[in-house]
């Protein structure tokens, strides 16, 4: 049996996920085994998930996946390159994937290839240095450095999200040296944080429309839009940031001064942008706002600002993830965990009690993803799911 991997959000599922585990499936053939790798309560836009890890993993599974392991928290709040290594990184620590599939706005792996390669060019750190020192943004200076070496054409693939992150996966094989097939699958509907029509609808545009109380289940899988619709009649969420405010400020306020100076991606004086911001703007996106560079972009921030919340310091999504943690599987997922079990490097967690088991290093991995559910399910409307400790109590869905 041949496996595809996907490194996804699911934030929420929608149906052009669907889409893409119909076509990683075919890529390999109708029988393949689909993998992925998901974040957990929080996500790589430093925001915390509409809907819990669990919820969106076994909504997956019920829409095509086989197996759903979480991004542990350090990967999931990385930038776009750490996500990419810590994802991929995984997938390939299983021992059973054969091919990477993942969407992209082009839809081809070989530009995609191609900006990868000059990204690892040994020229290409002082070519983007020469671009930051005239004064562009980061993402522009990016581009500009990707053109000077190779084209305009082969830069352009930098100008969308999809595409973006799909270069980094293609960066993370070729980092790792990685047997990994590579597979692009061209994105459809609508552009990754605009509005769409019929029943392709981008994440972004449905969680604003779960922010404001919309029904979003016309552009979900039926099966996805139950397991969500129990969530809400269970008071689980939709999750919202402006439900975790006073918590997150709360946590930001309290972090001494020297903290700051320790967050990933703090370089070049934002960390201390962040911790003034902190101790005088009296909302979340004051801080923000606050805290933006004209070179970086808002994303950047919104994750230093979370990772400042959950304990997060720099260093420490340099290396591959330690562990796998089970989120949901289904009976062919779990065929498959026997052979993960004979041929994966890292440990795999079908009960979160075995976590207690890991090395010292991976325990506190563990530790902090558990420490951030914490914090997360404080963003329920109903008050008897707000109990702490629920990640050490939940075990995987098994559809």
């Amino acid at each position: 049996m041949r496996t595809a991997g996907v490194v996804a959000e699911f934030n929420p599922f929608h149906n052009g996920h669907r889409l893409l585990i119909k076509r990683a499936r075919e890529t390999l053939g109708g029988d393949a085994a689909v993998v992925c790798v998901m974040s957990g309560d929080f996500v790589q836009r430093g925001e915390a998930a509409v809907w819990s890890k669990f919820a969106r993993a076994e909504a997956a599974v019920r829409c095509g996946v086989d197996l759903v392991f979480e991004l542990p928290l350090p990967w999931a709040l990385s930038s776009a390159e750490g996500f990419a290594r810590g994802g991929v990184g995984l997938l390939a620590s299983l021992g059973v994937v054969d091919c990477l599939v993942f969407g992209s706005e082009c839809g081809q792996t070989g530009p995609l290839e191609r900006a990868a390669e000059a990204l690892l060019d040994p020229g290409f750190p002082a070519a983007l240095r020469a671009q930051l020192e005239g004064g562009a943004p980061f993402a522009a200076a990016r581009q500009r450095a990707l053109a000077a070496l190779t084209d305009e054409q082969t830069a352009s693939v930098l100008y969308t999200p999809n595409n973006i992150l799909a270069v980094e996966y293609i960066r993370a094989v070729y980092e790792l040296g990685l047997d990994l097939g590579l597979a692009a699958v061209r994105r459809e509907g609508a552009a990754h944080d605009g509005p769409g029509s019929g029943s392709f609808r981008s994440a972004s545009e449905l969680r604003s429309r779960l922010a404001a109380g919309k029904d979003c289940s016309a552009f979900m899988p039926d099966a996805a839009a139950a397991v969500f619709g129990r969530e809400a009649e269970r008071g689980r969420g939709p999750v919202l940031m402006q439900a975790l405010e006073p918590m997150l400020l709360s946590r930001l306020r309290m972090l001494p001064d020297a903290e700051f100076g320790r967050l990933p991606d703090a370089s070049e004086g934002l960390g201390n942008r962040l911790c003034a911001a902190v101790r005088e703007e009296p909302s979340l996106d004051g801080v923000l706002s606050a805290a933006k560079s004209k070179r970086y972009a808002l994303s950047r921030i919104r994750r230093m600002t979370m990772c400042a919340c959950l304990g997060l310091r720099e260093g420490m999504a340099d290396e591959a993830p330690p562990y796998a943690r089970l989120l949901a599987a289904n009976e062919r997922g779990r065929a498959l965990l026997r052979l993960i079990a004979d041929r994966g490097r890292i440990p795999v967690i079908t009960k979160p009690a075995a976590a207690r088991q890991l090395p010292k290093e991976a325990l506190a991995v563990f530790e902090l993803g558990a420490g951030a559910r914490d914090l997360y399910v404080l963003g329920c409307r109903a008050a008897a799911e707000r109990r702490g400790g629920s990640d050490w109590r939940s075990g995987p869905a098994l559809v």
